[in-house]
């Protein structure tokens, strides 16, 4: 992990909550609670048959039958919900935390279900395009969450994220961050990096999000930080946002 964000200081303008971040975050947790209690067996089962596997995908190779749980084109969605272990399961879930609930309140609750779940299974994608013939099953939230490290860079380029440097705690802007972990994929790859990690589903993942999100946020959210907050919204000094005159308190498409 290039980096371990902690915090970041952009406010949500259009949502209370972030109740689908704060749902995908115990759902998640529960299912690789499953894996756990399922044993070594169960849990292998688990993963070669709800994982992406390329080579089922692309036609190369024919999972076993005892392992078959769902159809391959179905493991798109499942292989998101599964973790190799539990700093992979942390991780992933901490950036869905930091990161997640700006892109959540930047195109509202079920777009944003849509738009993850989509930016994982295109990231499974392009894992399946460089290496069709794989029969590693890949497993993990990483594609989904690299979607949205992808649309917080094309939102919110300039907000600053808590990291910590060594041992001392700085906020540093987001883009730096976003690029330097987009880097680091290619550098990894270049370099032989972990071969137990997705890389090109990292990169597919983020590449998809950036290219997603002009489609997914409400139309008064801007990109690039520009002319926060969104249009038609207001901020009134301890009341928080409040809409221009006097639409509706909300947010809107």
């Amino acid at each position: 992990m290039p980096f371990i964000p902690l915090h970041d200081d952009t406010p949500r303008y259009l949502i209370a909550r972030p109740w689908t971040v704060w749902c995908l975050i115990p759902i998640t947790a529960l299912c690789f609670l499953i894996q756990m209690v399922s044993g070594s067996e169960g849990g292998l089962r688990l993963i070669y048959g709800l994982g992406v596997i390329p080579a089922t995908l692309s036609g190369e190779a024919q999972l076993a039958d005892e392992l078959v749980l769902v159809d391959p084109v179905v493991t798109l969605l499942s292989h998101q919900f599964l973790h190799g272990d539990f700093m992979h399961l942390f991780g992933n879930m901490l950036f869905l935390w930091v990161f997640g609930d700006n892109v959540e309140d930047a195109m509202g609750h079920v777009r944003f279900l849509i738009f993850y779940l989509l930016c994982g299974a295109l990231a499974g994608l392009a894992q399946l395009l460089v290496d069709p013939a794989s029969t590693t099953p890949l497993i993990g939230a990483s594609g989904a969450i690299s979607g949205i490290l992808g649309a917080y860079l094309i939102l919110h380029p300039k907000a600053k994220v808590l990291v910590p440097v060594i041992i001392i705690p700085l906020y540093l802007p987001a883009w730096l961050l976003l690029i330097f972990w987009f880097g680091f994929q290619f550098f990894a790859l270049a370099n032989g990096g972990d071969s137990n990690v997705a890389w090109w589903a990292h990169i597919g993942g983020f590449i998809a999000g950036a290219a997603l999100i002009p489609l997914f946020r409400y139309r008064a959210v801007p990109l690039f930080g520009l002319g926060d907050p969104p249009g038609g919204v207001t901020l009134r000094r301890g009341v928080g946002w409040q809409p221009r005159n006097g639409g509706r308190r909300g947010p809107w498409g």
